[in-house]
């Protein structure tokens, strides 16, 4: 299949596009997207080149409104864009429509990667931002305001960091000094914390950064509200996709995916088959993901650690999942800390 771009996507790849294409099967037309992380513009453009389709666009981060306005102008009665976190995505709905596939893609995009004034590069060599949008704090403010116990917890639950606790109390010891203003100082902390090891393709800094990142913008608090909300308000039969791109995220997609379809297992061997849950949010959910082909790979080495899972709603009505909330709740709790 072959996707048209535009001048949006010269320096962005949208992970998995001719994936995602064939799943949405916009060709049908008549059809309403919602793409929940807008970034470089690289679904919808692809989505709105089909004829009668209408892309709802959302991006918490402003940089994106200026891509936004572009695609705008080009299909102007088909696209329509909102600076918002998918958290709130059924205040869109509310005005544009319910939709028939609602997409998350929750990588970094090219733009903010590459953007060294945001921090999120190990090679930026300015403040340690690491803001996506619409956020409360810095990942500046994290590492000097922060008690040393609340930053080990984030470094990790949220990074998976099993040296968490060499690196904070480094990072604690050279606060004491001077504060830790840009990338490179924190960096530095963190090659010293961490033991040699040779051979290693993931970079040593690389659990740490996504703890941070993860609390900044409170990314798990996102996908949870942004995955229950997006069930409650997609179409039936409509299609929920979701492209992660770290071990948490994919637990919580495929947590959800699995134990809220239609042929979710049974919660416990002793309980008689009419004890299993009723909210069967999902029509019959085949427990498997898409990854990037090696063609995809050759030309895009970032969408190496991509995962994606879609799954179809049901006519089940909805029911809002408390045990969800719970299973993931020790994510929620780290998030909701703030600074002494």
């Amino acid at each position: 299949m072959n996707i048209l771009t535009s001048s949006l996507e010269t320096k962005h790849f949208p992970v998995m596009i001719e994936e995602v294409i064939k799943i949405c099967n916009p060709e049908k037309g008549n059809k309403i997207f919602l793409d929940c992380t807008f970034g470089g513009g690289g679904y919808a453009n692809a989505l709105l080149n089909f004829p009668n389709v209408k892309v709802i666009a959302l991006d918490r981060d402003k940089s994106a409104i200026e891509r936004a306005k572009t695609l705008k102008q080009v299909f102007p009665k088909q696209f329509f864009f909102h600076n918002e976190k998918f958290s709130n995505l059924d205040k869109i709905i509310n005005t544009e429509g319910k939709p028939d596939v609602i997409i998350f893609d929750l990588g970094l995009s090219t733009f903010q990667l590459k953007d060294l004034t945001r921090g999120f590069s190990f090679n930026a060599k300015e403040k340690i931002d690491m803001q996506m949008g619409l956020s409360n704090i810095s990942a500046e403010e994290v590492i000097n305001n922060f008690g040393e116990n609340e930053l080990k917890t984030i470094l990790r639950v949220l990074g998976e960091e099993k040296e968490a606790s060499r690196i904070v109390k480094n990072i604690v010891k050279s606060r004491q000094i001077k504060k830790i203003q840009n990338v490179s100082e924190l960096v530095s902390i963190i090659e010293k914390s961490k033991k040699k090891v040779f051979n290693k393709k993931i970079n040593v800094c690389t659990k740490t950064f996504q703890a941070l990142r993860i609390f900044v913008n409170k990314e798990t608090t996102e996908l949870i509200e942004g995955l229950i909300k997006a069930t409650q308000f997609i179409k039936s039969g409509g299609k929920i996709i979701v492209i992660s791109f770290h071990s948490i995220e994919d637990k919580i997609v495929k947590y959800y995916f699995t134990n809220y379809s239609s042929n979710q297992s049974n919660p416990s061997r002793y309980l008689p088959y009419e004890s299993k849950k009723k909210d069967n949010f999902f029509e019959k959910y085949k427990n498997n993901f898409l990854t990037p082909s090696k063609n995809e790979l050759e030309k895009n080495n970032a969408s190496r650690s991509a995962k994606l899972r879609f799954a179809t709603r049901s006519k089940q009505e909805f029911i809002y999942p408390t045990d969800f909330i719970e299973k993931f709740n020790k994510y929620l709790q780290v998030e909701s800390y703030y600074a002494q």
